[in-house]
């Protein structure tokens, strides 16, 4: 697989960069620019190389497919497609280059070539969302001919979206391949690529690893539990996942989330894991999810009371998995403890951060993404991990693949 340090004579050539500026929004303003930072050395290289840079992304979600099945109106994509104007990334992407960003306000036709063909040497064209596109999602290869028509050379750097096969990621390097032409993965995807890789291919001297894993069902999470089952020595489970666990151990979860159609799959996995997976032994719970007056909140053992639900995993618990994770060469770590947004509940995410700050130095830490990712940074543990990565969903299906995700492949 080439990558951007591959790429030369550059010079006068357009270049498609896919990246992923999906960035979190609120009332027309940037909340969190990481992921617009993350593209900006890849981004460099090209425009000191002399080439001009087309860059595609998509941001939120237009739900064309609840459109086509009568479940959405027309004015509720249109009032998506404004609130997910990628128009929003151009300012802030022009500061952190130091140069302006052109914009075009079409994804194709007569604006869009337009805007391509007028870029000059070392010049940037920022194209609107690629999701405004009914054909992105399902890789569509009129739409994707279209892209690569503009694209002397393709870079992917939006590892965020490479585990989705859209015309984008997927169909553009594929017409470029057939056409002879150079694709490559940009700075940000070969450094996913190596550090997530190091989580597929376990050597003995990153052993004991210990896997953590949290969110709501376990049903989105078979594929990677029977993967890491495979490859770890040690999955804590924490996390609404636990409770479905704790169920089929026999225990009595309240009205904790029950992932009801994975309880078999529970039951046996706890059997084939012979001990490997370790759930919390006792939980802060409370009798309302939502922050009301008056709610009760406590700690307690074993069984959770009816009418009660668990939020967080407890000190015994927090102990318990620190001590495991004190052990390890290597940690992987996706989903929260608990509902590590609200103050009373974020004892337990805390304590699993702590006790991987306490490996800096001595164990390979990942952060596989998506909430963890925002709890990390929202307590500043983000600098004690040896890797963060920059997409959720694409980090859980590199490891459950075995390294294998379709944005990454058709680079190959």
């Amino acid at each position: 697989m080439l990558t951007i340090k591959d790429l030369k004579d550059l010079h006068g050539k357009k270049v498609v960069v896919r990246v992923d500026f999906n960035v979190p929004q609120k009332d027309g303003k940037i909340r969190d620019d990481n992921r617009v930072r993350a593209a900006i050395p890849t981004i460099k290289d090209l425009l000191a190389k002399g080439a001009r840079v087309i860059l595609l992304s998509h941001l939120g979600k237009v739900d064309w497919k609840k459109l086509a099945k009568g479940e959405k109106t027309q004015e509720d994509i249109d009032a998506q497609m404004k609130k997910n104007n990628l128009a929003i990334v151009a300012p802030r992407l022009s500061e952190l280059l130091g140069q302006k960003v052109n914009f075009v306000n079409a994804t194709r036709g007569e604006e869009f070539d337009k805007a391509c063909e007028a870029l000059k040497d070392g010049e940037v064209l920022l194209v609107q969302n690629t999701r405004y596109e009914k054909g992105e999602e399902k890789n569509n290869p009129e739409l994707a001919a279209i892209w690569a028509k503009q694209a002397d050379v393709f870079v992917m750097d939006a590892f965020g979206s490479a585990h989705r096969a859209h015309a984008s990621t997927y169909g553009i390097p594929e017409i470029l391949k057939g056409e002879g032409k150079p694709v490559a993965c940009g700075y940000l995807v070969e450094k996913e690529i190596a550090n997530l890789m190091r989580c597929v291919e376990v050597k003995d001297s990153d052993r004991p690893y210990v896997a953590i894993l949290g969110g709501l069902k376990v049903t989105d999470k078979i594929q990677v539990i029977d993967s890491l089952l495979k490859k770890c020595d040690y999955i804590i489970i924490g996390g609404a996942m636990s409770y479905t666990f704790r169920k089929a151990q026999g225990a009595k979860i309240g009205k904790s989330f029950l992932d009801e159609g994975a309880l078999e799959y529970a039951k046996k996995c706890l059997e084939e894991a012979k001990g490997r997976i370790i759930l919390p032994e006792d939980s802060v719970i409370t009798d309302s999810f939502e922050p009301v007056s008056g709610r009760k909140i406590s700690v307690v053992e074993g069984d959770l009371p009816e009418g009660f639900e668990g939020v967080d995993i407890g000190p015994k618990s927090a102990k318990k998995f620190a001590e495991i994770i004190s052990k390890a060469k290597m940690v992987f770590w996706n989903g929260p403890m608990g509902v590590f947004e609200q103050d009373e509940f974020q004892a337990g995410t805390k304590a699993v951060c702590e006790a991987i700050r306490a490996l800096k130095g001595k164990a390979f830490t990942v952060c596989g993404g998506g909430d963890s990712a925002a709890a990390i940074k929202q307590f500043g543990y983000s600098e004690d991990f040896s890797h963060v990565s920059t997409g959720g969903g694409a980090s859980l299906e590199m490891i459950q693949n075995d390294g294998h995700l379709p944005g990454v492949d058709i680079l190959k």
